[in-house]
Order: C-alpha cells, then sequence, then structure tokens
C-alpha cells in the first residue's frame, strides 16, 4: 500500500484542494491518501468557518480517503511547529511514504537548499537577531535565508513555501523515510480576498460567505459540487457560517478579570505585552477594536489571534513543551471511505500511537470536569475545548451547545 500524506486546513475544502489530492495521487501513483487537518482552530488563530467533521467529510467526497485531526496544540502556532506537528503524526501512522504539499514554487532544489539553510549557524544567529528584533516568524526565517543567500526574496516570502521549507525541516528530523511531493500551487494569490476563476483562495471564499452567505454564481465555480451540497445543508440548518466576533465578549471579560500571573502565562504573550493587553481589553468594545489597538509587526493579526486562542483554551505553556517533546499521542478519525478503513487496518498493525475513533473511549465527560488527564488526555481536552469555543461562533443559538465531542463519531463516506 503506498500512502501519501497531507497536511492541510480545509478551511473550506476548494477546488484547489481536490486539485492537490487528485495530482498528489496521480504523481505519487498512490493508492491511500491520507489528510491531517486542523480540527475548530485554525492556524492564525481564527475559527474555522464550517465544523471539522463536515470540513473532513467535504475532503473524504473530493479525493482524500481518510482525514485525522491534527490536534489543536500544534495547530495554534507559528509555521514551524505546525508543520512539525503534521509530519511527526504522519510518521507516526506507520505506512505513509510521501508528504504533499503545495508551493507557490515547487521545485525542490529551491525548496531543499532554503531548507538547509535553515541548519547554517549564520542563519540561525541571524533568525534569533531578527526575533528578539521584534520581526515575527516568517518575517525572520525570509530575512535570515535572504541574508545567508540561501533564498531569493521572491521565493521566501510566499506562505507555501515557507511551510514547505518548514515540512521539509521536519521530515529531515522525524520522518527521513517519509519522502516529499510539492505541487505547483495553481489559481489565485493565497492572501487574495476576491474570488477569480475556478481556483480561488480559502480567504476569497470565506469572506465570501461572511459578507453574502448564500451561493453566488462566483461561489458556486470554486467549490466541488459535493462541497456545495454540504454547505448549502449547513448554512439552511445555522451551523454555519461561524463569526469569530460572537467571542467578543468571552475574550473581554476573560481579559478583564485576569490576573498579572494569568496574563504572563499564556503562550507567545512576552515582553510587557500583558499591561498593553490589558489596557486594551478595558479600551476595547470588540475583539476588531482590541486587536487594532495591539497590532504591530512584532504582534500581527494572527499572532495575537494565537494569543487569545490560548487564552481561551487554558493552554499551559508547560504542557505545551512536554507536548513538543512528545509529538501528537493520538490519530483521530473525522471521516473516511472504504479506502481510508483499509488505511486504518494498516494503521493498526504499524502505529506507534492510538487511534481514536470515539472521543468517549479515551475521554468522557466526567473525566474530562475532573481535570486530570493523562497526557494523552491532556491534549484531546484541547480538542474538546476548541470545539465548545467553536459552537459560540454559530448562528443558531439552538446549535451552540457544549460537549458535542463526545457524542460525535467518526464519518463514514460509502463509495458512490
Amino acid at each position: 500500500m503506498h500512502t501519501i500524506g497531507i497536511i492541510a486546513e480545509y478551511n473550506p475544502f476548494h477546488k484547489g484542494h481536490a486539485y492537490q489530492a487528485e495530482r498528489a495521487r496521480q504523481l505519487g501513483n498512490a493508492d491511500v491518501v491520507i489528510a491531517v487537518m486542523s480540527g475548530h482552530y485554525t492556524q492564525r488563530g481564527e475559527i474555522a468557518i464550517f465544523d471539522k467533521w463536515s470540513r473532513a467529510q467535504a475532503a473524504v467526497l473530493s479525493g482524500v480517503d481518510l482525514v485525522l485531526e491534527l490536534p489543536a496544540v500544534f495547530v495554534v502556532r507559528s509555521a514551524q511547529y505546525f508543520a512539525t506537528g503534521g509530519v511527526r503524526l504522519l510518521q507516526s501512522l506507520g505506512i505513509v511514504n510521501q508528504l504533499s504539499f503545495g508551493a507557490e514554487d515547487a521545485e525542490m532544489e529551491s525548496l531543499n537548499a532554503a531548507a538547509l539553510g535553515m541548519e547554517n549557524a549564520a542563519v540561525t544567529e541571524q533568525l534569533k537577531l531578527n526575533l528578539r528584533n521584534g520581526k515575527t516568524y516568517a518575517a525572520a526565517m525570509s530575512h535570515a535565508l535572504v541574508m545567508g543567500g540561501h533564498a531569493t526574496s521572491s521565493f521566501i516570502i510566499s506562505p507555501n513555501n515557507i511551510l514547505g521549507v518548514e515540512y521539509l525541516r521536519a521530515l529531515k528530523k522525524y520522518a527521513p523515510g517519509i519522502a516529499p511531493l510539492p505541487i505547483q500551487r495553481i489559481g489565485s494569490d493565497y492572501h487574495s480576498t476576491e474570488i477569480v476563476g475556478e481556483y480561488s483562495s480559502a480567504s476569497a471564499i470565506r469572506q465570501a460567505l461572511m459578507n453574502c452567505p448564500s451561493f453566488s454564481p462566483s461561489i458556486s465555480a470554486v467549490l466541488p459540487f459535493t462541497t456545495l451540497e454540504m454547505t448549502a445543508k449547513l448554512l439552511a440548518t445555522g451551523w454555519a457560517p461561524t463569526a469569530y466576533s460572537r467571542l467578543d465578549i468571552a475574550i473581554l471579560a476573560k481579559i478583564r478579570r485576569m490576573t498579572d500571573e494569568q496574563l504572563q502565562g499564556v503562550p507567545e504573550l512576552s515582553e510587557g505585552l500583558e499591561n498593553k493587553l490589558r489596557k486594551a481589553a478595558n479600551e476595547a468594545g470588540s475583539t476588531t477594536e482590541l486587536l487594532a489597538l495591539l497590532k504591530s509587526k512584532r504582534y500581527p493579526a494572527a499572532r495575537l489571534k494565537r494569543i487569545l486562542a490560548h487564552l481561551l483554551l487554558g493552554t499551559a505553556p508547560e504542557q505545551i513543551t512536554i507536548f513538543d517533546q512528545s509529538g501528537p499521542l493520538y490519530a483521530r478519525v473525522l471521516a473516511l471511505n472504504n479506502r481510508g478503513r483499509a488505511a486504518l487496518r494498516a494503521i493498526s498493525k504499524h502505529a506507534e500511537i492510538p487511534v481514536i475513533t470515539k472521543t468517549t473511549a479515551h475521554l468522557n465527560s466526567r473525566t474530562y470536569h475532573s481535570g486530570i488527564f493523562t497526557p494523552l488526555q491532556a491534549m484531546l481536552a484541547y480538542d474538546i475545548a476548541a470545539t465548545d469555543i467553536f459552537t459560540l461562533c454559530l448562528p443558531d443559538p439552538a446549535n451552540r451547545k457544549g460537549g458535542i465531542d463526545f457524542s460525535r463519531s467518526a464519518i463514514h463516506v460509502p463509495d458512490a
């Protein structure tokens, strides 16, 4: 069984994602395509527009065979940790042969040069200096590589190229037996906010759904038919689209009540930002205003939203350190087809970590509220908390229930 892994967000699953899955299967001559997908939080600290089960189901209906959840403690992080978490999960399955990823420049020579450059002592020192001087990780990394002559500015500024470099670094360190398979990204720019043609960015699709949650011709053109059907059902039943603004009161109330010690313990919050955060929370009436008051070169919106995510999740820095050492402790199944089932049987023979199809088999509501966890349960508890936060962002109050992770199981998609 030749297996290709993909690390993704599918927020939402669109035709560009379907293209990547199909192209990876063709180029890799793959029997199975496995996606490791972020759950209800995304890498930029935002709430996913659709629930994780629906996004996973859409992927399986359009080219992926098995979708596993990347634990939230690796999702709400910088590109380095997001990539490492995904790679280590795929490696732990014991059956993955290749990792496919999209890139603005899919030339392995350029990607390898940048990845090797990150191991250079001078580049490492420049990276640290850049971080101390207030640059974001992506900006610090880009500048250090360009200064060292290991990449051009036009190459390394692209977000998917940056992730690609981090995938290669993680493969070398944690999964040398998994070969990289870059796929040339097609369609609109990653940051594009306008739907153009058949292959548009997920950002543009989300914005279009938020501005007009219905099926305009442009939205219909960029989503696979199966995603369109799923989206129509979610919109009709009040399960989409989510709105981050529905967390405004929860976030502001949380910050205003936290002690100095508690604020200082929030991951990624450092160097006196807790004082600015408290002051801004007292002045702001919304998270939009809060972010506007805090945003800077050192703290761009994505990093600030990750900080707010950690704040709501109650992430403990000492636990993150432990999780970074252990890597993902489970493979949680969100959706699969018959080929995915065959892959699970193979995984059960070779995996280094347990496979979870039902949350209650490892953590039930009583244990969850006791707060007494094994390391696996502690990691899983953050995923459950992320879901509880996600439901608060839904448009229909009747759907804003907590604890749905305990009642939802993996979705099996029958063959057509």
